[in-house]
């Protein structure tokens, strides 16, 4: 029986006694050791040498993308149903299956482009990432709020986010760079539709949408697959989103207010609950569609593809400590469990190997053992050693000594294959090519058209705003992929930036216009001091 190593206490020591790592009481916390009370410090500090060293390597790299971010721990309680079928119809995963089943969670909600300082009211996506702890394992559905994205394929990822980030000289956000890659992305229409609208602010965390944006597949006891979308909608909090205008009062006054509002609703007893509905579609090309249904800038339309209930989500518990359980949480989109699978979107295939690959780099090759990470459930594998590596994973009665497979002297055997295994077959060339059914515009100019008139005037204005400090040719692109997608919306568009033009008084910026702005203001506004 383990000893409670909590109830040893040393000399001098009481229950609340601050210690050092290595278990050594702390008597003297407010001084170094130094030659008189005057002179200089000693090389054997150990207690402060301790202490700062381990200050200065208080955190792990950031984030590249999601860096800031907040989380909570709930529950997921199954309907048993997928609508008004038995679930098991379409998928053999273990945690639909019964009614009132309920399996552990973590959710990270997230930015996407700023860093971990940066303010919530960001005109930016959403990250909205739940790990399931489920009896067969981890299972991770790594989404955004919006259920679409900005390009198809996932080797323009990173100069997306290059594009998107602060400029590598002067360090400063400028919304040309942006629109200098969106103007030679015509997928993305549909995605700065809805970014520069309401809905690329939302309220809060809470009043928010999830999606899991690309195509996964749900397979059945006999091997069969359909393809699915996930979607997380609001159940008694509502969705709110915010004017730009707004975003900006709120700015002023508390950069932290959606994680501020999540851990304080959550603290009350306000718990946030969200409904998960999934789309489903047979796995095949689908000619009577006008896009491919692989394509992730491309929403499935609810008439033909409904939005069927499954199951919901309560946050219940917030974290106990911020950089152990938000910080170092680690989402991937391969992390499945059994009767889920891939579906051959071309981003989602993409995202499956970076997503995992980066909290190898980030956190440490023995991510998964941390706490937050680890499943609840057995583990036991042949990985071996690594940086932080604190246990070894050894199923009981293995052989400590056998590191391999297979083996006849103790060592672990492979599982068996209850369900049948899922087998598409595939007959083509491999090639270098998009997909042949793009349509780039005719959903944005759907989604322009559903907006209300005070979201369509919110949308004209903010895109304006961002546009009026590009160049010409630019301005002259983005105009011309919002005219193919609704007449009215180009024009809209080529007037307000017209006008925006005129009242410019030059012709040189390095940032956003209210950016340049506020820097003169600061110059002009500052109080002349002497100095001491």
């Amino acid at each position: 029986m383990e000893e409670n190593n909590q109830e040893k206490k040393g000399t001098g020591e009481s229950s609340d006694s601050l210690t050092n790592r290595q278990g050594h009481p702390v008597t003297d916390n407010q001084n170094i050791r130094t030659v008189g009370s005057r002179g200089p410090s000693t090389l054997e500090n150990y207690d402060f040498i301790e202490k700062i060293s381990h200050f200065d390597r208080e955190r792990v790299p950031e984030r590249v993308v999601h860096a800031r971010g907040a989380g909570a721990h709930g529950y997921f309680e199954a309907y048993g149903k997928v609508g008004d079928e038995p679930i098991a119809k379409y998928t053999r995963a273990k945690l639909f299956q019964e009614e009132g089943k309920r399996t552990p969670l973590f959710v990270r909600f997230s930015t996407v482009a700023g860093a971990m300082e940066s303010p919530e009211t960001a005109r930016d996506p959403r990250g909205f990432a739940v790990k399931f702890y489920t009896e067969d394992g981890n299972w991770d559905l790594v989404g955004n709020n919006l259920k679409i994205f900005f390009i198809r394929d996932a080797m323009k990822f990173p100069d997306m986010i290059h594009a998107f980030k602060p400029d590598p000289v002067s360090n400063l956000s400028n919304p040309e760079r942006m629109f200098d890659f969106l103007s030679r992305t015509p997928e993305a229409t549909h995605m700065v539709t809805f970014l520069f609208s309401p809905w690329g602010i939302p309220a809060n965390y809470r009043q928010m949408q999830g999606s899991g944006v690309n195509t996964y597949k749900w397979v059945n006891k006999d091997g069969e697959a359909v393809l699915v979308k996930y979607h997380w909608e609001p159940l008694k909090q509502g969705i709110k989103n915010l004017t730009q205008k707004e975003a900006e009062q709120i700015q002023g006054k508390n950069v932290s207010h959606a994680t501020q509002d999540l851990y304080e609703a959550i603290e009350r007893g306000d718990y946030p609950e969200w409904e998960l509905c999934v789309q489903i579609m047979s796995d095949d090309y689908h000619p009577e569609l006008d896009f491919d249904p692989l394509d992730d800038t491309k929403l499935w339309p609810t008439d033909k593809f409904p939005f069927l209930k499954v199951g919901k989500m309560v946050l219940n518990k917030n974290p106990e400590n911020y950089f152990n359980e938000v910080e170092q949480a680690a989402f991937g989109t391969g992390v499945l469990v059994d009767g889920l699978d891939f579906s051959d979107d071309k981003m989602l295939q993409g995202r499956t190997f970076s997503y995992s690959d980066t909290q190898r780099y980030r956190v440490g090759t023995n991510y998964l053992q941390l706490p937050i990470n680890a499943p609840k459930k057995r583990v036991a594998t042949n990985q071996r050693g690594g940086q932080m590596s604190y246990h070894v994973d050894l199923a009981p009665g293995q052989s400590p000594h056998t590191n391999y497979e297979p083996s006849v002297i103790g060592g672990l055997k492979e599982a068996e294959q209850v369900g049948k295994v899922h087998e598409p077959h595939y007959n083509d060339k491999l090639v270098r090519e998009k997909i042949d059914r793009t349509n780039d515009f005719g959903q944005a100019g759907e989604t322009y058209r559903s907006f209300e008139d005070w979201e369509r005037d919110e949308l004209i204005s903010n895109l304006v705003d961002a546009l009026k400090v590009c160049r010409p040719e630019i301005q002259d692109k983005m105009i011309e992929y919002f005219t193919n997608a609704d007449e009215d919306y180009g024009r809209r568009v080529k007037e307000g930036v017209a006008n925006a033009m005129e009242m410019r008084n030059d012709t040189t910026h390095t940032s956003t216009a209210e950016a340049d702005e506020a820097t003169d203001k600061a110059k002009q506004m500052g109080h002349e001091a002497d100095p001491y």
